[in-house]
């Protein structure tokens, strides 16, 4: 009888320890699994904040007097905005619009000279080094120049071309910062009877985005 009971203790130990082994090994977790971070795309739509130098220069032709020259430097301040596409391969094209204020206003006689408010729409091409995104950019551009003074209170807008090129890089996922130079030639127009003017410029600028 002391055997029986002992055999069937022994046997109901048995089969506690074998299911609480079965329960133990059940409970184990299972091993996470590691999930790539996506990669970092300059795709999508962006805006900022710009500023720099300008230097502007002008030639003047007064009909009948001759032609002279004068330079026109000052700060640049303003915004963008645009949208890039990047491609598998690693280049980025893109569309840009910006919209500045230039000081660089000149005196002489009683009389002010200079150009405000300026602006362009660029296409842009560019490769991506991850985070880094190298572009050249060029398209249409316009500035307003002004001669103010002496009874005088006219305004022109000239309209011409602009080609450059510049770095964005991604400081995070949604903001970037840039550094960029542009050349600028808005052609020839006379701004009042009988005084043409012809404005080039090169600007430096720096640039604070962010990407949406």
């Amino acid at each position: 009888m002391f055997k029986t009971i002992a055999l069937a203790s022994a046997l109901v130990l048995s089969a506690s320890v074998s299911a609480m082994a079965a329960d133990a090994v059940y409970e184990v977790p299972a091993a996470p699994v590691a999930v790539d971070a996506p990669a970092f795309t300059w795709a999508g739509a962006y805006a900022g904040v710009q500023g720099g130098a300008g230097w502007l220069d002008g030639t003047f032709g007064l009909a009948g007097v001759g032609s002279a020259k004068q330079d026109f430097d000052g700060g640049v301040v303003g915004g963008f905005v645009g949208y890039n596409w990047q491609f598998s391969n690693g280049f980025v094209a893109g569309i840009e619009g910006d919209l500045d204020y230039n000081f660089n206003e000149e005196s002489a006689a009683g009389i002010d000279i200079g150009t405000d408010w300026a602006g362009s729409v660029r296409g842009r091409v560019g490769y991506a080094f991850d985070r880094a995104l190298v572009y050249g950019a060029a398209g249409w551009t316009f500035t307003n120049g002004y001669v103010k003074g002496a009874g005088i209170d006219e305004n022109e807008v000239f309209n011409g071309w602009t080609v450059g090129a510049g770095v964005d890089f991604a400081v995070t996922d949604n903001l970037f910062v840039r550094g960029e130079y542009r050349y600028n030639d808005f052609g020839d127009k006379d701004i009042v009877p009988g005084l043409n003017a012809d404005l080039d410029q090169s600007v430096v600028k720096v640039g604070l985005g962010v990407k949406f």
